[in-house]
């Protein structure tokens, strides 16, 4: 199947109202395919955490850094010492996740600066003691991502996470008007399209235009967190994809830069910093990619995986959110789909002279 009939069945499925799919081989140069709704911009959700972490490799930032070193919000709370590193591998000890929206639903400003000490004083109770040089046990926590990006921002004097990606990834991969958050993406004059997501009555219906994660809107509104707000069109999320490759391999925009600590995997689970590895079983990244894949999943909808292997990269966009988060047809149908991509990437390979 081509990358066009793999989105138009994921939306003749009914598992999203629109998508995107696209491949890409690299042998000696890139090849790759798009199809479906290929100007769209999709809301990339946890898309943003990769390249949040990459930003932060590209930044210069000392990895081993403390927290309470980079951001003053964390100052006295108990992820002070904590390297960032651990953050971006999850393994800061952190809980999973805190409603730091709620004023909202009140009709109340957020306080961020107080938002920010919350979640770095969100602690789990099994997380006790001197930080362990490998982190804590892992486990998967948007505040670790919210600090990260803040901490980001805040080291190379950027607006927020957002305008600091846009600044160390998405421009020099040449993409930003392609990629990125709403504010960024008005500034150059693009206002979409944007797909929808969730039908919110708080937000007012139907949000499109606007990031789908309440604490993202509620810190960062139309700009972007550590965790999420950045929208993309397929063809940006695969451009992002090759560069971390290429970068790997001392070609393209990234070259040179040291990606080995973010990949390499980490004792407890797949999860390794910024990227997610395969599991060896029921993994939805399908059969197809390797053992040694990474990549991420989206809670819109959305995924990104790179075989080094192979040199394969596979992105499927959708927003299977809309109108509701409680649609999950994407479980069934994210490993088929990554394993068709993966297929036809070789495929476009071979047909090309």
């Amino acid at each position: 199947m081509t990358a066009d009939e793999i989105a138009r069945l994921v939306v003749s499925q009914a598992v999203s109202p629109a998508a995107a799919a696209g491949c890409a081989s690299f042998r000696g140069r890139w090849v790759e395919e798009t199809g479906g709704s290929t100007d769209l911009f999709f809301d990339l959700a946890s898309i943003t955490k990769p390249m949040t972490a990459v930003a932060i490799a590209r930044a210069g930032i000392d990895r081993r850094e403390p927290l309470g070193a980079l951001l003053s919000e964390a100052l006295g709370t108990a992820s002070e010492s904590v390297p960032l590193e651990l953050f971006l591998a999850h393994r800061a000890g952190l809980m999973a996740h805190l409603p730091l929206h709620a004023p909202l639903l009140d009709g109340h400003p957020v306080d961020v600066p107080l938002a920010l000490r919350a979640a770095a004083d969100a602690r789990r109770r099994e997380a006790e003691g001197p930080t362990p040089v490998e982190g804590f046990a892992p486990l998967y926590s948007d505040l670790g991502y919210i600090l990260a990006g803040a901490a980001l921002a805040r080291a190379i004097g950027a607006r927020d996470a957002g305008d600091a990606i846009a600044k160390l990834v998405l421009d020099p991969l040449g993409v930003g008007s392609r990629a990125g958050t709403v504010r960024e993406l008005a500034a150059r004059g693009v206002t979409g399209p944007f797909a929808p997501t969730e039908d919110v009555l708080w937000r007012g219906g139907l949000v499109a235009g606007a990031v789908h994660d309440e604490n993202a809107w509620a810190l960062t509104a139309l700009g972007g967190s550590g965790h999420a707000g950045l929208f993309g069109t397929i063809g940006a999320v695969l451009a992002f994809g090759r560069a971390v490759l290429d970068g790997r391999g001392g070609r393209g925009p990234f070259a040179g830069q040291d990606f080995n600590w973010l990949l390499r995997e980490r004792p407890g689970g797949t999860l390794r910093a910024g990227f997610d590895g395969k599991n060896a079983m029921g993994s939805s990244a399908g059969t197809r990619m390797g053992p040694n894949s990474f990549g991420h999943l989206g809670f819109t909808g959305t995924s990104l995986w790179i075989d080094p292997d192979a040199m394969v990269v596979v992105a499927l966009l959708t927003n299977r959110v809309s109108p509701t988060r409680e649609h999950l047809a994407i479980r069934d149908t994210r490993p088929w789909a990554h394993d068709a991509l993966w297929e036809r990437a070789y495929e476009i390979t071979a047909l090309t002279p």
